[in-house]
């Protein structure tokens, strides 16, 4: 333990030393880092390969789910891919030193604010060693410094991960400990890292619930997290039911595994007779679970009954909740109460019912006809993100590089004096 210590405290101290020569680093300096870590990626694909095999390997002999070894294994196609999306965060602009709000004040100081970085960030992630590329890639744009800890799953896959993140820092004369992976598997160092608070600004989860749930116990330091992706889809009395089918389509069977994905569906009592019968032929065909309050059952006979408990679950799985509301006002007051302020959507041809939805459901991402799979850093253009972040400070909904960052204020002056 005490070696794990020093292991950890030595990490520590070069994570902020480093982090105080980001924040001072032009934006070509990282540029050059992303996109020769992009170039290291694919030049060395076969050596990443290589050690994502033996990754591979050990989790099937440990026995290892096959949809965690799934998230687990590195292609030719998925190496291309954290290749891409380095390039496409060096495309984004570069937020550090951008000037807001500059207004003059009556005693004739001009006051703003600036943005600046966190400082040292620490990810703690589960499985998927693309993560290593796209925490390095946003955090290094955002002008911080990471310490990522990956799964004891991922170790080969991100240490050679790592190595090309060192050789494009190298090359762009940035220090390499801008970005360091931790090199060990032993769980002391997670409880080194998450309080580490002289060393670390912040700690961003990712992973299952039990992770995240322990980290945000025992963590000293601010945690950017989400716990559950309970979405919702709710279909309106006033929605168009073709455009409503294709959404809960997608919302719920583009990908079960995901925190954005659907999890309950709530349909308007006077469209439930027409929406729900083909619907669930849909979901039915797909062989997904359906689970339901009376009244979906009465439309639907192969739907099981639906508990209390499924209402407050997040199933990750080919398995929906189907309720029948009211209307409006009894979805607004369902996703309220089994929410977990992630992301919910309603279809409706309304105007006002859809204002009312934006306004009054408290989720991180609130939409409006479209799938809660959208609720992704890439495709609400931010990049690659960190996570998603259900909490209301600092950060809401996907993190990207804003959400590494802080402003502080700035005033100009002409030698002013308070009297």
């Amino acid at each position: 333990m005490q070696n794990i210590k020093d292991y950890m405290k030595g990490v520590g101290q070069a994570a902020r030393a480093a982090s105080r020569l980001m924040a001072q680093a032009d934006t070509a300096a990282k540029n050059r880092a992303l996109t020769g870590i992009a170039a290291a990626l694919q030049n060395q694909s076969a050596q990443l390969l290589a050690a994502n095999a033996m990754d591979v390997a050990a989790a099937r002999a440990g026995g290892l789910d096959d949809a965690s070894v799934d998230r687990l294994t590195l292609t030719e196609e998925s190496v291309r891919g954290m290749a891409e999306g380095l390039r496409q965060i060096a495309a984004l602009p570069d937020l550090i030193g951008a000037i807001s709000d500059m207004s003059y004040r009556p005693s004739g100081i001009q006051v703003g604010r600036m943005r600046v970085p966190l400082g040292v960030v620490g990810i703690i992630y589960e499985s998927r060693p693309n993560v290593t590329a796209d925490a390095a890639g946003l955090c290094l744009k955002s002008g911080n410094a990471a310490i990522l800890r990956g799964g004891s799953e991922a170790l080969h896959s991100n240490q050679a991960i790592a190595a090309c993140v060192h050789d494009g820092l190298r090359a762009a004369g940035l220090p390499e400990t801008a970005v360091q992976v931790v090199a060990t598997a032993d769980r002391a160092a997670v409880g080194e890292l998450i309080t580490m608070k002289e060393f670390v600004d912040v700690i961003v989860p990712r992973g299952g619930k039990s992770l995240i749930a322990r980290i945000s116990e025992e963590a000293r330091i601010p945690v950017i997290k989400h716990l559950d992706g309970i979405c919702h889809v709710y279909i309106d009395d006033e929605a168009d039911l073709d455009k409503a089918i294709r959404i809960a389509v997608n919302a719920k069977t583009h990908r079960y595994g995901v925190c954005n994905a659907m999890e309950t569906l709530l349909v308007a009592r006077d469209v439930a007779a027409k929406v729900l019968p083909p619907l669930c032929k849909i979901y039915l065909e797909k062989n997904v679970e359906l689970r339901g309050d009376d009244a979906a059952r009465a439309l639907i006979g192969q739907m099981k009954v639906a508990t209390e408990e499924d209402w407050h679950t997040e199933y990750l799985a080919p398995i929906l909740a189907v309720r029948v509301v009211a209307g409006l006002d009894e979805a607004i007051e369902h996703i309220g109460t089994y929410g977990s302020q992630h992301t919910d959507s309603i279809v409706t041809e309304n105007y006002t019912k859809a204002m009312r939805f934006l306004r009054e459901v408290d989720s991180s991402s609130v939409m409006v006809n479209a799938s809660t799979r959208f609720a992704d850093g890439f495709e609400y253009g931010l990049g690659a993100e960190i996570g998603i972040s259900t909490d209301k400070l600092h950060a809401r909904g996907p993190v990207g590089l804003e959400g590494l960052t802080s402003q502080k204020f700035i005033v100009l002056g002409s030698g002013q004096i308070r009297s």
